[in-house]
């Protein structure tokens, strides 16, 4: 007897719901609650995967606290949504930019207030930068050291709105400076991932929009410049700047900043033309710098005080 009268019972409510949802204001209710239900369910898969993590990161024995690389992240669109999620470490993820085809595997610098996706670094001259267009649109190198992210990543997540880029350079004296551009901007491979960029800021000097001198921008200007590499030329030189200063870049005629430059390990170099890993406003054309990070993040990251670098310590009152 029990069946039956639990399949009528079953049958009476599903009645009355029915019923009872005739109305909008019924349906209305229906449909909140199940957006409620998917954003909970949402926030508890975050929540699991955040634990799984720290779980893995505090096993006994793991040697490698702050190298992350979970297929989970690509979820995320940039590395600000990462460090948002909760993750603080710096290291390897995964995310996917709005238009990307697949999941990209990225470096996330969680330090300076967090959140920065690295999309160029170099350190030591260990990977050549005189690299080919093919190889500039994919990326090359190793994201865990010296690489380049690829053109058309730099295009995917830039066209999710408006990003800084912070520019970190260091000599090979331990001097330090960095420089910082809003809305940074590169285009698709049809138009050449053209380069835009808004306001500077930083301690490196403007290289990048050719004004620190009266009458150069003309020629030293980055700004609204396609990129070019040494097999296929979109400067705006009668010769061909990637191939002459060994590396891809947005050339103008052809530079105050490249960045992707030849290697040289001892700062003051000497060539036919200025081809060294230069940011002329800081220490000229002739001074190759030892390090170079480019990292990109949303302008409108929020920087909880805990995590902010420039924050003010105040000791507690006697």
């Amino acid at each position: 007897m029990r069946g039956p009268l639990l399949l009528a019972g079953l049958i009476i409510i599903t009645a009355c719901i029915q019923s009872l949802c005739a109305s909008d204001s019924c349906r209305e209710e229906v449909a909140r609650l199940r957006e409620q239900e998917k954003l909970l369910k949402g926030q508890l898969q975050k929540r699991e995967l955040l634990l799984h993590r720290l779980q893995l990161l505090y096993q006994p024995g793991n040697k490698e606290k702050d190298r992350v690389d979970q297929s989970q992240d690509a979820q995320y669109a940039d590395c600000s949504q990462i460090f948002s999620s909760g993750s603080k470490s710096s290291g390897l993820y995964r995310i996917k930019p709005s238009g990307s085809p697949s999941p990209v595997q990225v470096y996330c610098d969680m330090s300076e207030g967090g959140g920065w996706t690295v999309i160029q670094r170099r350190i030591n001259g260990t990977e050549t930068f005189n690299r080919s267009w093919a190889e500039y649109k994919n990326g090359f190198g190793d994201v865990d050291a010296e690489f380049w992210l690829g053109n058309d990543n730099l295009n995917y997540i830039t066209a999710q709105g408006n990003y800084s880029l912070r520019i970190s350079l260091e000599d090979f004296d331990g001097n330090q400076r960095y420089a910082e551009y809003k809305n940074f901007k590169v285009a698709d491979e049809k138009d050449h991932y053209r380069l835009t960029f808004g306001a500077y800021i930083g301690t490196a000097g403007d290289a990048l929009s050719g004004t620190y001198q009266t009458g150069v921008s003309e020629w030293a200007s980055h700004q609204d410049i396609k990129f070019s590499t040494y097999d296929q030329d979109n400067d705006n030189y009668k010769g061909n700047c990637a191939q002459e200063d060994k590396g891809g870049w947005w050339f103008n005629k052809c530079h105050s900043a490249h960045l992707n430059g030849r290697y040289y390990p001892s700062g003051h170099y000497s060539a036919a033309t200025d081809d060294g890993v230069v940011w002329y406003t800081w220490r000229g054309w002739w001074y190759s710098l030892k390090t170079s990070i480019m990292r990109l993040r949303p302008v409108d990251f929020k920087i909880n005080a805990i995590d902010d670098p420039n924050r003010i310590q105040h000791s507690p009152p006697s």
